[in-house]
């Protein structure tokens, strides 16, 4: 599972486990979750240190290979670099056809 995922079912479990905590108090129920969302909020702060700063390790690597492949693809684009082989046969290899 991925660190995101992690983190954003970890920030939802906790949203849940204060809301089911607040059940029994007299009160509004939009005032509830109100008081639900800051609770969890500051919670996860503290509670899932380990997960945002693994998903922060993953978001910052895949803005690298994005960065990269950016990168790549403008050289390529510019005459940079040469153009991979590819499998296929290109048009100029194959013999002239009998057209007039």
């Amino acid at each position: 599972m991925s660190a995101a995922a992690k983190y954003t079912l970890g920030r939802i479990g906790l949203f849940v486990v204060v809301l089911l905590a607040l059940l029994p108090v007299g009160m509004n129920i939009f005032l509830k979750l109100m008081v639900a969302l800051a609770f969890s909020a500051a919670a996860s702060f503290f509670l899932l240190r380990g997960w945002r700063d693994e998903m922060a390790e993953e978001m910052a690597a895949a803005a690298e290979r994005r960065r990269a492949e950016k990168e790549r693809l403008r050289s390529a684009l510019a005459g940079d670099d040469q153009p991979a082989p590819t499998d296929q046969p290109s048009t100029t290899d194959q013999p002239p056809s009998d057209r007039p």
